[in-house]
């Protein structure tokens, strides 16, 4: 059972609450936090523990997923990499990544926008087609830019911003997200789970907060290796760290039966 407080639902604010609310039916709420909801028209909506339905389910070795908890960071092209660390520069692995041939590089820039700046903002590596740099909603206050959430690689109509490096500075007009949550799976993990690239599923979280995750995209690839990224905003809000686990337990807006199937 959870307790579930005003402080708790504000915590939420900035990176979204459900509406509907889902809780187990176990769950209670303190007048304030009941107030609260109603005060912002959200409903509340009981479903079965995920305990429960983990003992039930056909697909329970397909539930658990690890979480992947990402800070700031920016992704470059090689032409940009050039501009900020000279000709001919090429990234250094630090330490790899959970995905597949993805690594944390030893390179930082400064990201300067119209408000503020932040230094040391890690690069991700290997280079690719276009530059990307993904930051939480929260770092969008101090830079003074409002970038939208999205999918990656979906760049259109996204704010600039200049980054800063040892060797020069590289002014991009787009590139800015706050990435959207979302699921990478191996083809096999994904014909285990009923789910396909593109589909919205739904992840659950144990513990104190037991919060619902209602609209995450499911990302297919026999490149990837299972995991769970978000943010550091949704991090906060849900109290999850990395190597933490949530369970699958719904798509495309839809809970499991309590059989276990779609």
């Amino acid at each position: 059972m959870a307790l579930i407080t005003e402080t708790t639902l504000r915590a939420m604010l900035r990176s979204g609450i459900p509406n509907p609310y889902l809780v187990r039916a176990e769950d209670k709420f303190t007048p304030a936090a009941m107030d609260f909801l109603k005060g912002r028209g959200i409903k509340v909506e009981a479903f079965q523990s995920s305990e429960t339905f983990s003992q039930n389910s056909e697909h329970k070795s397909a539930l658990r997923i690890p979480v992947g908890v990402s800070n700031r960071h920016v992704h470059l092209s090689p032409e940009d990499v050039e501009k900020l660390f000279g000709a001919g520069y090429q990234l250094t692995p630090l330490r790899p990544l959970s995905q597949p041939g993805q690594f944390a590089a030893k390179e930082t820039v400064t990201l300067l926008g119209p408000k503020g700046s932040i230094t040391g903002v890690r690069i991700l590596g290997p280079a690719r087609g276009a530059s990307q740099i993904e930051i939480s909603k929260t770092d969008g206050f101090v830079l003074g830019i409002h970038p939208p959430i999205r999918v990656s690689g979906s760049l259109e109509d996204t704010p600039g911003i200049t980054l800063i490096g040892p060797k020069g500075f590289v002014s991009l007009l787009a590139g800015v997200i706050v990435a959207k949550c979302h699921v990478h799976m191996s083809d096999t993990e994904a014909r285990a789970s009923g789910v396909q690239e593109g589909d919205s599923v739904m992840l659950q979280m144990s513990g104190e907060r037991a919060l619902i995750f209602p609209d995450v995209t499911v990302r297919v690839s026999n490149r990837y290796a299972l995991d769970f990224h978000i943010d550091l905003d949704e991090a906060n809000a849900a109290n999850l760290s990395t190597g933490d686990h949530v369970h699958l337990i719904g798509k495309n807006g839809k809970l499991f039966s309590t059989a276990g199937r779609w």
